[in-house]
């Protein structure tokens, strides 16, 4: 990954900046490196590009939420990796150019291009796949540019044909009264061409449906609702646009021992109460196998231990965090002769710290036991 400026400092906005203080710094930039106006400048085009990046994340709540949290690594963990190029920035913004310059983003042939469109796929990982990341293969049904025609729509060796009802406008004029209203044109559809042989491949579509498998590689540490951004990967462009984007949608199965508390593993172990009142080492699942854990002396029910790094790897850093076991402390059932007496001598040992009131209470409580 390239070192990325901060979105802020390229803006030259304050951190705390409105839609408005963005939107007219942006303006500024975009008027001085816009691609129309600096062409063959590789400079001014980096530029370009770098301000139409830092607008479309600052000027969206939740990516700049995360970007102010997490910074450039958040974004891409949450799929966001930039622009493609600038028929991808022209497309993303629509008509902010000619709100911002009152001229189109670009010639003629681009206002006809037209972005592929995003795809989504909902993938489903296990708890252990989440945590450790993997790589698969996914199986995708979208359009593709057809091979037949190029995308131009038209049959092999005949070509589009300027449109006569408006002569290559896209519009038709029409009177009313005083005024001059001016319409698209119904024969073209606005494109100013029509095509009298289409391709017979792709039905003058200019595109065809195939199935694609797309390898995708998941970080560890995504969790369900995690988005995974894979650029040029949706369908196909028109008229030469770039293509769309496939986002990945992350659903993460549950864990029959684990839970999960954002990097933080969570577990329950059950041990006997003679184990929580002398102690033990006892064996306890881990993500990376079983670890030993030391139970001290006199450890109540619900008591937490932790253990440091066995959790999930951070998004942002990489760093895990802990597993946190919570101690059940299981009651003997279905006890011997010699269990009972031994437990009511320990009881009537631990009686005899009591005051005569509680002593009574006991008694009692074991006499009713024992018949």
């Amino acid at each position: 990954m390239r070192n990325k400026r901060d979105y802020y400092e390229t803006l030259n906005v304050s951190r705390n900046a409105d839609e408005s203080e963005l939107k007219a710094s942006y303006r500024k930039l975009a008027l001085k490196y816009h691609p129309d106006r600096n062409s063959g400048d590789k400079e001014s085009e980096e530029k370009f590009k770098e301000a139409s990046e830092a607008y479309e994340v600052l000027r969206d709540p939740q990516k700049r939420n995360i970007y102010d949290q997490f910074g450039h690594q958040g974004l891409e963990g949450s799929g966001f990796s930039g622009f493609s190029g600038f028929e991808d920035i022209f497309s993303s913004f629509g008509g902010i150019f000619e709100e911002f310059f009152g001229f189109n983003s670009g010639s003629r042939s681009r206002s006809r291009v037209q972005r592929g469109a995003d795809l989504r796929y909902d993938l489903t990982l296990s708890f252990m796949d989440a945590a450790f990341g993997t790589e698969t293969e996914i199986d995708l049904q979208k359009m593709e540019t057809c091979a037949s025609c190029e995308g131009s729509k038209c049959e092999p060796d005949t070509h589009p044909e300027t449109c006569r009802q408006c002569n290559g406008t896209g519009q038709v004029s029409r009177n009313q009264g005083f005024f001059t209203v001016r319409t698209t044109c119904y024969q073209c559809n606005g494109n100013g061409q029509t095509i009298p042989h289409p391709c017979t491949a792709c039905k003058g579509s200019g595109q065809v449906a195939i199935r694609k498998k797309v390898a995708v590689k998941i970080p560890a540490g995504v969790d369900t609702g995690s988005r995974l951004r894979l650029t040029g990967e949706g369908e196909s462009g028109i008229y030469g646009g770039p293509p769309g984007d496939l986002y990945v949608f992350i659903h993460v199965e549950p864990h029959k021992f684990f839970e999960r508390d954002n990097t933080d593993v969570i577990c329950q172990m059950e041990i006997s109460f003679v184990q929580a009142a002398l102690g033990d080492t006892i064996a306890v699942p881990t993500l990376n196998g079983k670890k030993t854990l030391k139970i001290s002396k006199g450890t109540q029910p619900g008591h937490l231990f932790r253990l440091r790094g066995e959790g999930i790897p951070s998004l942002r850093y990489g760093k895990r965090g802990d597993q946190i076991i919570q101690i059940l402390i299981k009651t003997p059932t279905h006890l011997n002769k010699k269990q009972e007496a031994l437990l009511k001598e320990f009881a009537k040992i631990e009686s005899s710290k009591l005051p005569n009131k509680l002593k009574n209470i006991l008694k009692n409580g074991l006499d009713r036991a024992s018949n």
